[in-house]
């Protein structure tokens, strides 16, 4: 667990009295762990899913299908609209997008394992592309957690 960056992420949205929701797929949750780990997180967090399937894509957001079809899979251009779908769905301040390919094997678009995608929405848009060149699962699940975390801390701190 990250517990300094989520410590700070939990205080400024608390203070400012903004919420987030995510929308993650490799890391399989620990983003909203990380989140949901401080105290009082029901304050902000309004809820999380792991769309790591079409079909559960399907079920947890509303994608712009038309949209989604015209750009290319492990893109920020992607994660964007995942991130705004994720804060759409519950009128969240703020939405977390993570996509990738955490390993061992790359993703079906031919992109390398250790390669994840991650974007934040609201009053700022910022996205990243995250690329560890390692096949190692559980160590990129960690990294692309914790790039999520360290990517939206520095939106919310930016002016």
């Amino acid at each position: 667990m990250f517990d300094a960056i989520s410590s700070h992420v939990a205080e400024l949205l608390t203070e400012r009295g903004e919420s987030v929701s995510v929308a993650e797929s490799s890391t399989g949750g620990l983003i909203s762990a990380n989140l949901l780990a401080v105290p009082g997180a029901s304050s902000y967090f309004l809820g999380g899913s792991v769309v790591y399937t079409l079909d559960s894509r399907r079920a947890f957001l509303e994608l712009d299908r038309e949209k989604v079809k015209i750009l290319k899979p492990l893109t920020t251009e992607m994660v964007e609209e995942f991130a705004h779908a994720a804060r759409r769905k519950l009128d969240a301040t703020w939405g977390i997008a993570e996509l990738g390919a955490a390993g061992p094997a790359g993703s079906p678009y031919g992109h390398c394992a250790g390669t994840s995608v991650i974007g934040i929405s609201g009053p700022r848009t910022r996205s990243i592309l995250v690329e560890t060149n390692s096949d190692d699962r559980q160590a990129n699940m960690q990294v692309f957690t914790q790039k999520a975390l360290a990517l939206f801390e520095e939106t919310l701190l930016a002016d």
